[in-house]
């Protein structure tokens, strides 16, 4: 239907086109015509607000520029119909024979039905996730998971060429309270309790215990004896190490796989850190007062610049966060995208003026803010298992509802909405739970290939079926959502909005539904059958694509 798109686009500009030189108007060089999806049933395939851009062009309303350019449509084998609605819209209603073409295109694409090439070969990295290795992945950090991954497979999809990285944040005090946690436990076990008080800002998890209990395996008692500073550092890395193990398979069955985990370490160990300093001094961004390194934040609208080294030649977190900007860069990357936590939004402008006094574009980072998620079952808050301490995992939830549900779950409403996550309704087998319904409509397209093969049936080849006999309403409206796939990844992936692929699944499921259960496909007239048989493998193949982008399973029976 694409190319259908493009004709549409062209009748109008020449209709248009028509007017001016009736009234002999001037048109902007930068005129255009911009189609949408109407958002109601009934008003057409296409939309176009055209009009209501040019009424000041032409000295009119927008109400009469649409009705004289609508006169100037030529109807025929693409446009059927046109119709003019407040303030100035114009809606297009196709002929029936995009149908044809739009199948085709499905067909002949196979499992690459829907990609583009909006990235072109763009190198973009997609850092997420990138929790504090201070214990389990949580429930908001799983979101971040998602989202990441879905947002990831949508570029790729789309001709970025995708490299997914964990930031550790395996530096600063976070890490040492998380050793003299474990070093507290350690002692504790082994009935020493009083010689290591648990730190204030401790981490009070079961892992914990769990992990000093396998410490003692390995080494014994031997870390009693000795001044608690001295094997401080053992206690934070082996613990670190173990934290990090966890998290990584929990996001590897979450089916998240990293192609680079990055230690924040590692920018001090090969001095990125004075490079980075340096590089701002040298673009007047930074500067030494009072034995500290500041950052001139307030020639980016700050209200105060921002110490980058305090006076004792400690390092902020800002700093390694300026440091981490500038690796990105050296590694040559074209576009970064940032997915963060809500509570992070302060710190957003504080990273793009960063990245102005690197002397880097606006247009080559972006963020992705994710909201909050209340756990909930039947409605009602639920608190689950007190392992992580203060939080629920994301392995509780897996655990309880799975991988499938819990995935698109988290991508099923707009990453910066917050989300309600429903235990009973994720685990529903009922068309009350959307992933349920649309690996249920796959299932179903499976079942009638199984059954047609059963019965001696090959699927014909899309050259030898008419179809054009494929005109029923419910089947009009399930090529229409199967078409649209193609426009919802290009917009999913030029607005970073993977919810899209999510929604749409959710339509295209329900157009498939409707269809299923008001026509017959097996034993109906034999150019009829080809032709249903045709339209449902097609539909299996968009569910299939956009499942995959989602990470979610396609099961072939349920």
């Amino acid at each position: 239907m694409e190319n259908k798109k493009d004709q549409l686009v062209n009748v109008i500009k020449c209709a248009v086109e028509r007017v001016a030189a009736e009234r002999n108007v001037a048109l902007p060089e930068d005129f255009s015509v911009l189609l949408e999806r109407p958002k109601r049933a009934g008003q057409g395939d296409w939309a176009t607000s055209t009009a209501m851009k040019l009424s000041k062009v032409f000295s009119v309303s927008p109400m009469e520029l649409a009705g004289e350019i609508v006169k100037n449509v030529e109807l025929g084998d693409l446009v059927a119909s046109v119709d003019v609605a407040k303030p100035g819209f114009m809606n297009f209603t196709l002929t029936n024979n995009w149908i044809v073409d739009a199948l085709v295109n499905v067909l002949s694409h196979g499992e690459n039905y829907g990609r583009n090439n909006y990235g072109n070969g763009r190198r973009v990295q997609v850092e997420f996730v990138s929790a504090n290795p201070t214990g389990p992945i949580h429930l908001g950090h799983g979101r971040g998971a998602a989202v990441g991954d879905i947002m990831s497979s949508i570029l790729a999809f789309s001709g970025w060429e995708v490299e997914r990285e964990y930031y550790i944040n395996d530096a600063g005090l976070q890490m040492e309270n998380l050793g003299r946690s474990t070093q507290s436990r350690y002692f504790a076990i082994l009935g020493k309790e009083n010689q290591a008080p648990f730190p204030e800002d401790g981490y009070p998890g079961d892992y914990i215990d769990d992990i000093a209990r396998e410490i003692i395996q390995e080494h014994g008692d031997s870390f009693i004896a000795r001044p608690l500073d001295e094997t401080l550092d053992f206690f934070r890395d082996a613990t670190c190490e173990r934290v990090l193990k966890m998290i990584h398979a929990d996001l590897l069955d979450f089916g998240v796989n990293f192609n680079v985990w990055f230690s924040e370490k590692s920018l001090y160990a090969d001095d990125l850190v004075q490079r980075t300093i340096e590089r701002l001094k040298s673009r007047d961004y930074a500067y030494d007062k009072d034995g500290a390194v500041w950052f001139k934040a307030t020639a980016f609208g700050d209200d105060k610049d921002r110490v980058m080294i305090r006076n004792n030649g400690v390092p902020t977190y800002f700093t390694s966060d300026t440091a981490y900007l500038l690796n990105k860069y050296e590694r040559k990357f074209d576009f970064l995208i940032y997915v963060w936590g809500a509570d992070h939004h302060g710190y957003v402008p504080r990273i793009r003026s960063v990245n102005k006094a690197l002397g880097a574009s606006d247009e080559s980072l972006e963020f992705m803010l994710i909201q909050f998620v209340s756990l909930l079952r039947n409605g009602v808050p639920v608190s689950m298992s007190k392992r992580a301490g203060t939080f629920v995992t994301l392995r509780d939830v897996m655990d309880e509802v799975g991988r499938d549900a819990t995935r698109f779950s988290f991508v099923n409403r707009k990453c910066d909405s917050h989300l309600d996550f429903d235990l009973e309704v994720a685990k529903q087998t009922s068309s009350d739970n959307p992933v349920y319904y649309i690996q249920y409509a796959y299932a179903r397209i499976c079942s009638i290939l199984r059954e047609a093969e059963s019965r001696g049936i090959t699927i014909p080849d899309v050259s030898d079926v008419d179809l054009s006999v494929i005109s029923e309403p419910c089947e009009v409206r399930l090529v229409k959502e199967i078409s649209r796939f193609p426009e919802e990844v290009l917009k999913a992936a030029q607005n970073l909005e993977p919810h899209r692929i999510a929604f749409y699944l959710t339509g295209l499921a329900e157009a498939f539904h409707s269809f299923y259960n008001t026509l017959k496909v097996l034993g109906e007239r034999d150019d009829v059958m080809k032709a249903r048989l045709l339209l449902s493998l097609s539909s299996r193949i968009t569910i299939a694509s956009a499942l995959n982008l989602l990470g979610v399973t396609a099961p072939e029976k349920m």
